[in-house]
């Protein structure tokens, strides 16, 4: 069960620079505390870089610190996992306060986006020690593609809060992930991504006979979770009345995350043909709604309600004639009966051309009952049109012949922002994935395909987790990603590509961004790493 698709990400062309270490102090114990910097996409005017400290030696080491030069015109405008202070062309990035001791044998990761093409560092030191760079003889730049991401630490024991600012990271989190893809809520945490999101969006409840109902029950509420599957390492139960699956182990992470939300979204591509009945009554459709969401087994899992009608007065996978005030009045009987202390919240066509599906239906008459609103900044192209012509899926900007007015990022928050919408309550969408085409032969966008590119869970869609290591970017516009590898054609973004839409969402004065899903991202969180460091 999935809505018309959601997720993206990353690739480039790889480097990796091993620098040669010696070891620091006896005081550690034997073997050498090591550090590599590994260069890993290279577009030019930009590279992204991931450094990773390695602790060779027999002893824990408490905390590190790697100190080295970037060569003139080269500087670091962004970074996360780390800590990073900057005195000229020197840098100093120190392990996050929260991290703890790193064990024998361990790793941890940190990385950052470099203005200007990759070059080595030089006279770099970790703890004090010597691990090499451009100055050491023995650190040889070799240039490799990595065939697996660098080993990244162990999440703390005791994580640190989730941002409670104003600027919003929220990410789906996928019911049907727990199946073959084997995304669980354990993920949210072993990768980091806990700490870096403000709200988790549960998609979908179903939409039947005009009220809010189960999706999958087995999933949702009923599979039991060992040890070594659930969030804090201990078992469900098999007890009278005892809460089991996604929900329960939202519940365990909400109480380690404390300022995390979760979000129970429904509808979606699959399940938006019920909002037509809902629309006739929506008192009724909200009682049904809130009697789900607030019932006594989970109540205290969900912050709220999310509303994903693809589409209102419009067409998605069934069409909707409910006319133009349906969503602003489905979304009206929501709130009063949700009422203020909980999260009321939607995600919209980002359709920006003239008398499409922004114009469809009334959204600025809702946003007073809405928290905020997420235009889905995604899907604008894809293999949907078999033939092509190939067309990044989710661009920020025009460009010169994309195939259709009005189909990319800003168009949405522009047309959203004209009717009157507070920039504040739209969040900006990323895809966690990419969509892609086969039997093309131009390597920029606009050629003809033969059809959908392989996919591993449907053809034409791919997790940017697999297609950074598969298909590497090859170029971009736009403000977003695209890679040719053989006959094969993909668009995605990259961390900095994120890093650039995050850049627009400040300067628009967004209130955040959103993301579809967690399970296309890497083990280690790269690309909400991004987002999250984008929008500081």
């Amino acid at each position: 069960m999935r809505r018309s698709i959601r997720r993206a990400l990353w690739a480039g062309v790889a480097a990796a620079v091993a620098v040669a270490v010696v070891p620091v102090t006896a005081a550690i114990g034997a073997g050498s505390l090591t550090t590599t910097f590994a260069a890993s996409s290279d577009w030019g005017s930009g590279h992204e870089v991931r450094v990773t400290v390695t602790n060779g030696t027999d002893a824990p080491v408490a905390s590190w610190r790697v100190e080295f030069d970037l060569p003139a015109g080269t500087t670091i405008s962004s970074f996360w996992d780390a800590d990073v202070t900057r005195s000229g062309n020197r840098y100093v990035a120190v392990q996050k306060s929260w991290a703890g001791a790193l064990a024998p044998g361990a790793s941890a990761s940190w990385g950052y986006v470099g203005t200007g093409g990759y070059r080595a560092p030089a006279n770099c030191t970790v703890n004090g020690g010597a691990c090499g760079g451009g100055t050491t003889p023995t650190a040889t730049p070799t240039t490799v593609r990595p065939t697996t991401p660098p080993p990244t630490t162990p999440p703390p024991t005791t994580p640190p809060p989730s941002n409670p600012g104003a600027q919003k990271v929220v990410g789906y989190f996928a019911q049907w992930g727990v199946y073959q893809r084997a995304y669980h809520v354990k993920n949210i945490h072993t990768s980091g991504s806990a700490a870096k999101l403000t709200h988790i969006l549960y998609a979908f409840g179903n939409t039947t006979g005009g009220r809010c109902t189960i999706g999958d029950s087995y999933a949702d509420y009923d599979r039991a979770y060992s040890a070594a599957e659930s969030v804090d390492g201990v078992a469900d139960t098999w007890d009278a009345g005892a809460l089991r699956g996604s929900f329960n182990q939202l519940r365990k992470l909400k109480r380690m995350y404390p300022n995390l939300k979760v979000i129970w979204s429904f509808g979606g591509w699959t399940w938006s043909g019920g909002f037509t009945q809902a629309a006739q009554n929506p008192t009724a459709f909200a009682e049904s709604c809130y009697n789900l969401v607030e019932d006594p087994r989970w109540a205290d899992v969900f912050d709220g309600i999310d509303i994903d009608w693809e589409y209102p007065n419009a067409c998605g996978l069934t069409c909707d004639a409910s006319g133009p005030n349906s969503f602003k009045n489905l979304i009206s009987a929501l709130r009063s009966r949700f009422g203020s202390s909980n999260l009321v919240t939607a995600a919209i066509t980002a359709d920006g051309s003239n008398g499409g599906k922004i114009d469809a239906a009334d959204y600025a008459g809702a946003i007073n009952n809405l928290n905020w609103l997420m235009p889905m900044t995604y899907d604008y192209f894809g293999a949907f049109a078999a033939q092509g012509p190939t067309a990044p899926h989710s661009p920020l900007t025009s460009y010169a012949g994309i195939p259709q007015q009005g189909f990319w990022s800003d168009a949405a928050i522009q047309k959203l922002k004209s009717k009157g919408i507070p920039a504040n309550k739209l969040l900006l969408g990323i895809g966690f994935y990419g969509r892609g085409w086969t039997g093309v032969t131009q390597a920029t966008p606009g050629g003809t395909a033969t059809g959908a590119a392989p996919g591993t869970y449907e053809a034409g869609i791919e997790d940017y987790k697999v297609l950074k290591n598969t298909c590497p970017t090859t170029g971009t516009i736009a403000g977003t990603a695209y890679a040719k590898c053989g006959s094969n054609w993909w668009s995605y973004d990259t961390p900095a590509t994120i890093g650039g839409k995050m850049s627009y969402a400040k300067s628009q004065g967004l209130g955040g961004a959103f993301f579809w899903e967690l399970s296309g991202d890497t083990s280690n969180g790269e690309l909400i790493t991004a987002v999250a460091n984008g929008l500081r």
